[in-house]
């Protein structure tokens, strides 16, 4: 991101979400959806169960793919991403204790006083760091969590002072979690493209050499009125593809697809991976940037940990040439610096996938 939203002056609230969810406090309005948000509260179990891809089937570098599964799979994928823009991902080769040890140290670092928390605190223009979502506007929805957000790539654009050095461990398992979801990343834009009949780097070669990769620990408190409160608003992500290490026990993720929210099961140790609009954008709209949510919940905490790859922030993307014809005309026109205009129309509670429409 190039640059960072302008924070505006709003009267702090009389209580932080931590202390309101400790002592069952009513949330105060700026906390309550409005009426024009992506409705219903409801959710639907799907009919059709959320797509699970077998990463391992998608490499053909892999000893348990073949050139039969391989097909299949990419079929599934493209399926997948055109009708949900979401799946879960299993074979993706992290191993389950892994998994467990990401979701440890964010529990950790949730869990110490607010006082060292706070030594990790983004800045008021910034978006890195730890503490709630930067306020934009009066009339900006809140949202009922608080996060931790760290740039991975490029290396040195690390901003180590942020990144926590309790539990001693943070630093080291977030810095090989980085590495192997990178890899995963990998084999899924050469996957993309194969689906679409591309050449394999049409999509990976957009992103740049400099490409970033950020994270974001996202914990949600418990709040005792999950009827009016959102952990985090409808949204589509800026990203490229995003992967989304869900809690292990309690639920609390939703995709909107045919005007119903769906609730994501929690699948121990597989990675949610959602498209970001950037992916919609180089596609030229046959793949879905999935709008989703998070739900509260009124008794569990809940933490989960996403991992975003985006474009270097001054190198333009658009719809790849292959996927522009007669029957399909150009449906976006090129952009950069696209997470960061994401960002701001998500504080806002705009759509920002209809600016880049031509």
């Amino acid at each position: 991101m190039a640059g960072s939203p302008v924070a505006t002056v709003v009267p702090p609230l009389a209580q932080s979400v931590q202390e309101m969810s400790m002592n069952g406090n009513e949330p105060p309005p700026q906390y309550f959806l409005k009426e024009n948000s992506i409705q219903p509260m409801d959710s639907f179990l799907p009919s059709d169960p959320i797509p699970i891809i077998d990463i391992s089937l998608l490499s053909s570098s892999s000893s348990l793919s073949s050139k039969g599964g391989e097909e299949e799979e990419l079929q599934k994928l493209k399926s997948a991403l055109t009708s949900w823009g979401c799946f879960q991902a299993v074979g993706h080769g992290i191993s389950s204790s892994f998994l467990d040890k990401v979701r440890e140290v964010g529990k950790q670092f949730f869990a110490l006083p607010v006082e060292e928390k706070q030594k990790y605190s983004r800045a008021t223009d910034g978006i890195e760091g730890y503490g709630n979502e930067p306020i934009l506007s009066e009339n900006q929805v809140l949202d009922w969590s608080y996060r931790l957000l760290l740039r991975l790539q490029p290396v040195d654009q690390r901003k180590l002072q942020l990144w926590p050095e309790n539990p001693n461990e943070f630093r080291e398992v977030l810095d090989e979690y980085g590495t192997k979801v990178k890899i995963i990343m990998d084999v899924l834009f050469k996957a993309m493209a194969m689906s679409l009949n591309l050449e394999e780097n049409s999509f990976s070669s957009q992103f740049g050499e400099r490409a970033v990769m950020q994270t974001r620990f996202n914990f949600y408190l418990s709040c005792p009125r999950p009827d009016l409160v959102l952990g985090f608003k409808p949204h589509s992500d800026g990203s490229g593809i995003t992967v989304l290490l869900q809690n292990k026990e309690v639920e609390g993720l939703q995709v909107f697809k045919d005007d119903k929210w769906f609730r994501v099961p929690v699948i121990p140790h597989a990675l949610v991976v959602n498209l970001g609009d950037q992916m919609q954008i180089m596609s030229n709209g046959i793949f879905k940037s999935a709008i989703h949510r998070v739900v509260s919940n009124s008794e569990r905490m809940r933490i989960s940990v996403a991992m975003f790859n985006e474009p270097e922030p001054d190198k333009e993307i658009g719809p790849v040439d292959g996927l522009i014809d007669e029957k399909r005309p150009r449906l976006y026109r090129n952009v950069k610096n696209y997470a960061y205009f994401n960002f701001e129309c998500f504080l806002k509670g705009l759509v920002p996938l209809e600016s880049a429409k031509i």
